[in-house]
Parts: structure tokens; C-alpha cells; sequence
């Protein structure tokens, strides 16, 4: 992405919370993307949930990364992985993979902020950065997104219920919506006969627990036939020379048998 555009960017979600990444994502991408939720739903039995946080009308499916190689180019997408790393920083994690399915005759979801529960003053610096991937058109219609621009600054988070005006995130097949974890966000109402259907990749800040817990959830097996910027985002890294080593060592090296260096804050201690 060209530094201008990136820049760009960057500016809006510090001051709006949000931008929209127009059609960057290919087709072909995108339609083993859905083949492989249209196979998980049946090989799962996935059903809609029992809440109307979930949804009633709304099939979710979690854990991508253990299901099927076509999610793997989700988290280092180079369209959108430099927008996310503009926001936190190069040792962000991979907080949470997920699709989200709004079926027809669902009700608008309740309005929220992704990093609400954590126990921080607000407003903070960005800890979450969140995408939403257009796996579908997203119309106000068929439940896209609804933001409250500029409610990341804000100095509380939304109660439940919270009601407020909203815009919604419309987009195009391909598209991605990029929002900070502060923004009052959630999903719309679906009043079409046909489901909108998204790719929710979500990340954290390297110092942040990840909202699913990738080392557990994730088996050794198949982390290691991850890319390595892969391994690294769902956690075989270590933050800033400290956050995430074992007993010293890397813990891709520890536990996948990969040749990673934890360059700790120790080594600059080292005598010459």
C-alpha cells in the first residue's frame, strides 16, 4: 500500500475510529473463503445462537484458523495488515478469527465497544483493532455494520441497552472495514431474504490475552505449518524482548522446533 493512502488512512480511524478498505480483497479469495464456512456449517452442526448479543438469526463460526488453509491468509493480508500495525504496533497478536452470518429477520445487535470490559480509563490508546471482512455486499438492508464515528474519544463506554444515532458501514464485496476497539459499534438488522456475511478478523496489542486463546485453541500441529509472520501473530512471539518467552527462549523455538530468535531485553545487557 502506497504511504500516502496508508497515511490516509491511519488519520481517519484517529479521528473517526473506523476507515473502509475499498476492493481489496480477490474473488478467488473470497469464494474459498465461503466454500469453507457453507462445508464448517454442516461438518459443525452450527446453529444460531441463544442470546441476542450473538444473534438469534445469526450463524457464527470460531477458531477459523484450525479449520481449513484458506483462513490462513486472513491475518497478514498485506492490504490490511499494515493498517491494522499503523494502529497498534508490528508485535500485535491475533486476538480472535471468526465469521458472522447475519440471517434474514435478525434484529439489530446491541451497540458496543471490543475492549469495554477491560478495566482502562477511557479515552486510551488503541489496545484492539478490528476488521471486518465483506464476504457479501454489506447494505443497511441486510445488516452492515453500525458505527458511532468518533465515540472511540469518547470518555465512557456504551451501556446495555444503549441507544444512539449510527451510520452504517456500506461496502462492497471485498471490502474491509478497520475500526479501533473503542468505537461504539454492532451489527445491523438484516430486513433482506438473503444473509450478510463477514469475516470478523480481530486483533490485539502484543501485551494484551487474546479474546480466544490461539497457543490452546490452536494444536501444535497445525501451528506449525503456519507461515512464521503467521506463528507469530497467534502468539509464538515474544513483545517487545519480554512479553511471552519461556524461560528465556522463544516460544515458537520452544514448542514448534522453529529456528526463532527472542532477541530479549537481557541480550542488550550482555557485556561486549
Amino acid at each position: 500500500m502506497p504511504t500516502h493512502a496508508l497515511e490516509q488512512h491511519l488519520k481517519r480511524i484517529a479521528e473517526d475510529g473506523y476507515t473502509i478498505l475499498e476492493g481489496v480483497i480477490d474473488a478467488e479469495l473470497l469464494d474459498a473463503i465461503q466454500q469453507d464456512l457453507d462445508r464448517l456449517e454442516v461438518e459443525l452442526g452450527i446453529v444460531p445462537a441463544d442470546n441476542f448479543f450473538e444473534g438469534v438469526r445469526t450463524v457464527r463460526i470460531y477458531n477459523l484458523l484450525v479449520h481449513g488453509t484458506s483462513f490462513e491468509a486472513i491475518p497478514v493480508h498485506p492490504e490490511v495488515l499494515p493498517i491494522v500495525e499503523g494502529v497498534l504496533d508490528d508485535g500485535l497478536l491475533v486476538s480472535s478469527l471468526s465469521s458472522i452470518s447475519i440471517g434474514p429477520d435478525e434484529a439489530a445487535q446491541m451497540l458496543h465497544a471490543d475492549d469495554q470490559l477491560l478495566p482502562l480509563p477511557r479515552p486510551h490508546v488503541p489496545i484492539i483493532c478490528n476488521t471486518m471482512w465483506a464476504v457479501t455486499d454489506f447494505t443497511e438492508a441486510n445488516g452492515a455494520t453500525r458505527l458511532v464515528p468518533g465515540s472511540h474519544l469518547w470518555e465512557a463506554a456504551p451501556g446495555f441497552p444503549e441507544d444512539h444515532p449510527t451510520i452504517p458501514a456500506e461496502m462492497a464485496r471485498g471490502s474491509v472495514l478497520v475500526w479501533v476497539g473503542s468505537l461504539w459499534h454492532g451489527g445491523g438488522a438484516n430486513t433482506t431474504s438473503v444473509r450478510r456475511t463477514g469475516i470478523a478478523m480481530n486483533y490485539c496489542a502484543g501485551f494484551i490475552r487474546q479474546q480466544e486463546n490461539q497457543q490452546l485453541g490452536i494444536p501444535a500441529d497445525v501451528a506449525r505449518g503456519f507461515s512464521p509472520r503467521l506463528q507469530e501473530l497467534v502468539g509464538y512471539s515474544v513483545y517487545r524482548g519480554l512479553v511471552g518467552h519461556i524461560d528465556k527462549a522463544h516460544p515458537g523455538e520452544v514448542v514448534l522446533g522453529s529456528h526463532a530468535s527472542a532477541n530479549l531485553v537481557w541480550d542488550a545487557a550482555k557485556p561486549s
